[in-house]
């Protein structure tokens, strides 16, 4: 599953389960911790808007479907270090709406 796919369910999951609203400027889908000992955990050129509500992110579990920016190591390890997916304030509903995905996983 790509992002283009994951931002399209995301939208229509986000219609049916918030009424089409806009739930990106609701405070608890957003949390940022410049104190923590490893902010920011990627590079980015916008610290203010850094989400850390997701610091494992959920859609890890998914392995190569989860849509995001990753490579699999020599080792078979999956390294995220290059996705800002999780990070980014307006993916929550899109993250959220994997969640049927990642119950059917296990």
């Amino acid at each position: 599953m790509d992002c283009k796919t994951i931002n399209q369910e995301a939208n229509d999951t986000k219609n049916k389960s918030s009424g089409g609203k806009d739930l990106s400027k609701k405070n608890y889908t957003f949390f940022n911790h410049k104190e923590c000992e490893f902010f920011p955990c990627h590079k980015t050129n916008d610290p203010e808007n850094f989400n850390c509500l997701f610091c494992y992110c959920p859609l890890y579990a998914l392995g190569k479907d989860c849509g995001g920016n990753f490579v699999f190591t020599e080792t078979g390890i999956k390294d995220c270090g290059n996705c800002m997916f999780p990070h980014v304030r307006e993916n929550y509903d899109k993250i959220v709406a994997r969640y049927q995905d990642i119950i059917k996983k296990f």
